[in-house]
């Protein structure tokens, strides 16, 4: 079992809820788990852990917030070969263009994408989403 790491960007507080829910669902089912920020984290200090949780909201057109979390996701791309990475996030508007295009960059970049695909939400994550988000803590703690 490998340490997991819950990295996370919030606006509005959605995708933080999502975070806290991965990361206690790890430690509920008895993994290690360390929850922060993007701003508390290098993308190098990331590449360490085994396991990597990264939340991000969609912004704009459906992209990766641009300011903190896309300049992260850039540096640690390359660093993600063999990786075990789920992906989740919030989102307003649009059908999910953002999580689909991000999952394809880790496909790409030959992690190993756990859970199939991103936890999303629509605005602030409902009992469903929460749940899916305890499954894949689950799942990551299994890892």
């Amino acid at each position: 079992m490998g340490k997991t790491a819950v990295i996370y960007w919030s606006g509005t507080g959605n995708t933080e809820v999502m975070a806290n829910a991965v990361a206690d669902a790890v430690k509920a089912a008895g993994g290690e788990c360390d929850l922060m920020t993007v701003s508390e984290i290098s993308a190098d200090k990331a590449a360490e852990y085994d396991v990597l949780a990264l939340g991000c909201p969609a912004m704009g057109a459906e992209v990766l917030e641009e300011g903190e979390f896309e300049p992260f996701f850039a540096e640690l791309e390359g660093k993600l070969g063999g990786k075990n990475v789920a992906l989740f996030g919030s989102y307003g508007w649009g059908d999910g263009e953002w999580m689909r295009s991000w999952q394809d960059r880790v496909n790409d970049a030959g992690a190993k994408l756990i859970g199939g695909e991103g936890v999303i939400a629509n605005e602030a994550p409902d009992d469903e989403a929460l749940g899916k988000c305890a499954e894949l803590g689950k799942e990551l703690a299994s890892l």
